[in-house]
């Protein structure tokens, strides 16, 4: 079955180079905005004047606007064009980016921050659906997604280090002028180079899904990050409350719509649910816990803000160098992401003690360990996106993976900080280190039972057929 994404023709004919380095610069540039408060937070919140909420929603904010915009950007690249939504992201962010190095509070800064999160969704997913479009399958399908998704490490690796040096030498504003020159350039690259490709037939834009979907994942990441301050909090329980009420109306609506936003029947489909579960679990369970260890280890063993990124460093160096090479292995995109979990897995034992005395050494083999399991799931996540959806869906399929990961990651993040709040840094640490590898463990052990049930890890779902109201 051809995996190629049928749309109208391209202004211009791709060129796999260009395309491939303008799709790629996507996560990186994304990540890279996304953890450079990861080593700047301390100088932040004095800066910022920010109150007892104000870290959680400093480090937050940008997963709102990601978890709230990731699907409707996506379905909006396939309907309107990719290259369309990968400028207007671009402009975007650079936009934001200003908003957010002059910001004089905290919530200025916020609020710019959940723009870019927006504008780094709708960046993400029409980055990823154009390069579904270019490289419709084979070898040169499996050495795109693997470099789209060593990016993710690099990107990762590269933000805190960044950042903190930055604000050494100059201030942590600085980092955020970087990013608003680097996504004015490479929105002029892409404006002459990118070509254009969208789904054949536009879909009529679904408004009540849209809005229900992004209310309710941003009631939840408000429930999520407010909880942080204290889970008994009436703030708490109204969000989630919220979020429970329009996520269950998002699905009645959707169950109704002729052509939904995020067709419920997809889920009937197993490289679906492995895409976007495994994409839920690896967010809560390796993102939130890496955001989280590095604070950790400088509160607990006095490591520096830049110790701290050099520490996050190594993990995401790994994992980008992994996910280069990632194609090279005769896996599936569920038997690669299984195998990910279970070294992540392996690694995170390796690092138990880490925020008391264990060796040095042992931490470094940990975070080896972990980030070629990093690599091996960044890899598998972003050919399942595209693999796991009717072809010309790649937006859709790419915004429904990463909403699962950022909303994953702020909850892995929220989680990690309670277990370490109650029980202390370094026995609160260890906790969280051994949950966060049971769960991978058993998830990846999961995906790969299914796999091997499956075959091959499932097929691609065939194209829904239109019912309901429009």
């Amino acid at each position: 079955m051809t995996i190629a994404a049928p749309g109208r023709a391209p202004d211009t004919a791709p060129a796999p180079g260009p395309t491939l380095a303008l799709a790629c610069a996507a996560p990186l540039l994304a990540l890279v905005n996304y953890t450079v408060p990861a080593a700047t937070l301390p100088q932040m919140v004095r800066d910022l004047d920010s109150g007892p909420t104000g870290p959680a929603w400093l480090l937050n904010g940008i997963s709102l606007g990601l978890a709230a915009a990731l699907l409707v950007t996506g379905d909006a690249a396939d309907a309107y064009g990719r290259r369309r939504v990968y400028l207007a992201g671009l402009w975007t962010l650079a936009a934001t980016a200003v908003a957010a190095a002059l910001a004089p509070g905290t919530g200025m800064f916020v609020a710019a921050r959940v723009a870019q999160g927006a504008a780094s969704a709708a960046v993400l997913t029409a980055g990823l659906g154009v390069l579904g479009h270019a490289f419709p399958g084979g070898p040169g399908r499996l050495r795109a997604t693997g470099r789209y998704g060593a990016m993710i490490g690099l990107g990762i690796a590269v933000g805190p280090l960044l950042s903190g040096a930055l604000a050494t030498a100059v201030s942590w504003r600085a980092v955020h002028w970087v990013v608003a020159a680097a996504s004015a350039a490479l929105a002029l690259t892409a404006a002459g180079r990118l070509p254009e490709s969208r789904a054949a037939t536009r879909r009529p834009p679904d408004v009540p899904g849209a809005l229900l979907l992004a209310s309710g994942l941003a009631a939840l990441v408000t429930a999520v990050t407010e909880g942080r301050a204290g889970w008994d909090r009436p703030v708490v329980a109204v969000a989630f409350a919220a979020a429970a009420l329009l996520l269950g109306f998002f699905v009645a609506v959707e169950r109704r719509r002729r052509l939904p936003l995020l067709d419920p029947g997809l889920f009937r489909h197993p490289l679906f649910v492995v895409s976007t579960g495994g994409a839920l679990v690896v967010g809560t369970v390796v993102v939130g816990l890496m955001s989280f260890l590095p604070a950790v280890l400088q509160l607990s063993r006095g490591l520096t803000s830049l110790g701290g990124a050099v520490l996050l460093a190594a993990w995401s160096g790994v994992s980008f160098l992994t996910a280069l090479q990632a194609r090279r292995l005769p896996l599936t995109g569920g038997g690669g992401l299984a195998l990910g979990l279970l070294l992540s897995a392996a690694g995170t034992l390796a690092m138990l003690g880490a925020a008391a005395h264990a060796p040095w050494a042992r931490v470094a083999v940990g975070l080896v360990v972990a980030g070629t399991g990093s690599g091996l799931i960044n890899a598998a996540l972003t050919r399942l996106a595209i693999e796991s959806v009717p072809a010309h869906r790649a937006g859709m399929g790419s915004g429904a993976g990463n909403t699962a990961r950022y909303v994953g990651s702020t909850l892995g993040v929220a989680l990690v900080a309670a277990v370490v709040g109650a029980a202390g840094p370094r026995a609160g640490t260890d906790v969280a280190l051994l949950a966060c590898a049971l769960v991978a463990a058993a998830a990846g052990a999961g995906i790969a039972a299914a796999a091997r049930l499956t075959g091959r890890g499932g097929t691609r779902p065939p194209a829904p057929a239109a019912r309901g109201s429009r």
